[in-house]
């Protein structure tokens, strides 16, 4: 199984079954993946600080499968033309569908098949960015393989994490994948075009479930399908952009 070595058993989240204390996780289970995740945290340090020497802004998109990364990048890339160099990495299990759906819009994008892992690492970002000339860029996104578990737990370099929730998933979805959800810089509620026909989600209600992981993180509801509430999230890329022009540091790791 993929997740018996990946880091994600990894959390301060208490096992449970049933509503019960699930099994521990073993003293030498547990020694193995943190150790995983000591050797991920210091590629990702390299890889934030080739990010941080070239002035790149990176940005880790995260969210379950079928949520509309990639719509939202067409539509990010489309409307940033011209003004800012924009490279996609992307992470999916297998084929290069999602990467040539992206250099039809013009940019580069380097894809990543990580085979039967559930998430990228920043050894896998590292090895993708020797076939990318960091002076070309001013805009790095990752976007990773579709899960709400394991990416969470990686760090791969990256500046901002932006979670992504499709109104068609569910507004318990913050409440139910907590780890992931708190390491939301912020939470994009996709497909809002979707609402009229999914009266069951509540924006308040999502966004109130992400307030008791005590995550301050913005929300904006939009569609990349018809543009709506996409400058909220354009402007979440300008600012960033602005911190890290001015020398401001807010990197995770």
């Amino acid at each position: 199984m993929v997740c018996e070595t990946c880091g994600c058993g990894v959390s301060t989240e208490p096992a449970r079954v049933d509503g019960r204390p699930g099994p521990a996780v073993g003293q030498r289970e547990q020694a193995v993946l943190e150790g995983i995740l000591a050797v991920n945290d210091q590629t990702a340090r390299h890889n934030r600080a080739h990010f941080d020497a070239h002035g790149v802004l990176a940005i880790n998109l995260m969210s379950a499968p079928g949520s509309g990364k990639t719509a939202l990048l067409e539509s990010t890339i489309d409307r940033l033309a011209g003004q800012w160099n924009v490279v996609v990495i992307v992470g999916d299990l297998a084929t290069e569908n999602d990467a040539q759906r992206l250099r039809h819009h013009g940019v580069k994008a380097v894809q990543i098949n990580t085979g039967n892992a559930c998430h990228l690492d920043a050894e896998r970002v590292h090895r993708a960015l020797h076939d990318i000339n960091l002076d070309d860029v001013d805009l790095l996104f990752i976007e990773n393989v579709g899960n709400l578990v394991c990416p969470a737990a990686y760090d791969l370099g990256q500046h901002h994490n932006v979670v992504l929730l499709s109104v068609v998933e569910g507004d318990d979805k913050p409440s139910k994948y907590p780890v992931m959800f708190r390491a939301a810089d912020v939470l994009l509620f996709t497909k809002a075009d979707f609402l009229p026909y999914v009266p069951d989600f509540d924006v308040t209600r999502a966004e109130a479930n992400l307030r008791r992981l005590a995550n301050p993180a913005p929300c904006h509801l939009l569609s990349a399908l018809t543009g709506a509430g996409m400058s909220s999230w354009l402007g979440c890329l300008e600012s960033w952009r602005a911190e890290r022009s001015g020398g401001t540091s807010d990197s995770h790791g």
